[in-house]
């Protein structure tokens, strides 16, 4: 259920209501916005006297929001959500992070983060740690990987994105990250979004491979939940029947989840398709469509990559791919 105040409402009012509402028993959170004061109520497993909380002073309406998720939804919280990271303000900006799917040495790092920067990446993404099907696959460099992440940082300005695979390796990723990952496999691993949800870093949530829209934002939801709004959806394809790509990118999801929420949502082009040749055409159906950025892999020498080689696109076709959006 959502309060919301009227205009006139002073913070005395808006005070009193919230702590009545903490006094019945339920959660009750401020939701400022530019056009409208609101309350929040959260924890109402149970019946909610809606023409007691309506005779509080400064109260202007009742809403029941009708979706599970609550926090994510745009029904609480109208207005888009902006996350800053360093000086890039992601859901404002059409941002594009790029970077190698694994960091591999320093030398592969270094010049794809020259490279991406130099044709206008905003932040570079790099994987440390690497979940893959098989145990025998490159697992990446750990810690390693970290540290020459921070220094790519260091050499070229540009924020940090990369994956936290377990709960065990939190504090140490958050060090090292200026954006936490949460990847396709762990979107529902709940404990890990419940840790995540209790930093204050952004973090960047990738659907599931097998996710409907539904369960994507109440992964979110979890996040929110424990105290952290900046969360950032990133759509990175599906499973379906077609075996021609490596995923289905669903494009319907973007515009869909902006009716819906407010978080920014981006657009993994990459692992969408599979095809690097397929990821320029789809980038900018991306943007076309209202996604807020792209999230694209790039690699000096991709025919040499540990991983995948060959949906990652080279500098020179990044380079191209950024001009035309």
């Amino acid at each position: 259920m959502l309060v919301v105040m009227k205009h006139s409402a002073t913070d005395i009012q808006i005070i009193e209501v919230v702590d009545r509402l903490r006094q019945m028993g339920f959660r009750a959170e401020r939701l400022p916005g530019s056009e409208r004061t609101a309350i929040g109520i959260m924890g109402n497993v149970g019946y909610v006297d809606a023409d007691a909380v309506a005779q509080y002073p400064g109260v202007k309406e009742l809403i029941h929001v009708t979706k599970p998720y609550k926090l994510v939804s745009r029904e609480f919280h109208p207005e888009n959500t902006v996350i800053l990271v360093g000086n890039v303000r992601i859901g404002e900006d059409f941002v594009v992070i790029a970077g190698p799917c694994a960091v591999e040495s320093e030398a592969q790092l270094m010049e794809a983060a020259e490279g991406v920067k130099k044709a206008g990446a905003r932040l570079l993404r790099g994987g440390a740690f690497k979940p893959r099907t098989g145990p025998y696959s490159f697992q990446g460099l750990g810690l390693e990987g970290l540290k020459l992440l921070a220094k790519a940082r260091d050499l070229t300005g540009l924020p940090v994105v990369t994956e936290l695979l377990s709960e065990s390796d939190l504090e140490m990723v958050a060090e090292y990250a200026d954006v936490i990952q949460i990847g396709a496999r762990n979107m529902q691993n709940f404990e890990l979004l419940k840790a995540v949800g209790k930093t204050q870093k952004p973090i960047l949530l990738k659907r599931g491979m097998s996710a409907r829209l539904e369960e994507f934002l109440l992964a979110a939801e979890y996040i929110l939940n424990e105290g952290n709004p900046n969360v950032i959806l990133c759509e990175r394809g599906i499973r379906t029947f077609e075996t021609a790509t490596r995923n289905t990118l669903d494009l319907n999801i973007v515009p869909l989840i902006k009716e819906l929420s407010h978080l920014p949502i981006l657009v993994d082009p990459s692992h969408g398709t599979g095809i690097y040749s397929l990821v320029a055409p789809l980038s900018k159906a991306a943007k076309a469509v209202g996604a807020d950025g792209l999230m694209i892999e790039v690699h000096p020498h991709p025919e040499e990559a540990l991983s995948d080689g060959n949906q990652s696109l080279n500098l020179e076709n990044f380079t191209q791919l950024m001009n035309e959006l």
